[in-house]
């Protein structure tokens, strides 16, 4: 499986519903979750909780991952194109596998947490009593460009 973005995600940032509102990656809490390899992405999925029993468990991480820090949202207009991005993220001391990780839009309830994007890792990954860090592209973690 590679990387993709959510397709509820789409619906959400051009409008979405009551249910589906636009996430704003500047004001919005935006999260990040490793997942195991008994999870498999599904482009329909819309909520954290769509999924179930796929997150890693370790001591050092939390349940429901990790906020991102130092979102910057970008717009450049001599490439027309926008980007959103943030700090690495790093657990400490943990002992875990994981296959992929996903991004999704904080809400107390998850089933109103937004799915917005999945990475998948390619193999498991595996630390075990050492820091697990995911340093993003330099490209962003979600760029969007238009080609008119």
């Amino acid at each position: 499986m590679a990387d993709m973005l959510y397709n509820p995600f789409f619906f959400a940032q051009l409008g979405g519903d009551a249910t589906h509102p636009p996430i704003d990656f500047n004001t919005d809490a935006i999260k990040i979750a490793l997942v195991t390899s008994s999870y498999t992405p599904v482009k329909t999925d819309a909520f954290w909780s769509t999924p179930d029993g796929f997150e890693v468990s370790s001591s050092g991480y939390s349940a429901g991952g990790a906020t991102l820090a130092n979102v910057t949202v970008t717009q450049d207009d001599t490439n027309n194109w926008g980007k959103f991005t943030a700090d690495p993220v790093t657990w400490t001391a943990v002992t875990l596998t994981a296959r992929g990780a996903v991004i999704y839009k904080y809400n107390a309830d998850p089933t109103l947490a937004q799915l917005v994007k999945y990475f998948d890792f390619g193999t498991d990954k595996t630390a075990t009593g050492v820091d697990f860090t995911i340093t993003f592209n330099a490209g962003g973690i979600l760029t969007l460009g238009a080609t008119a």
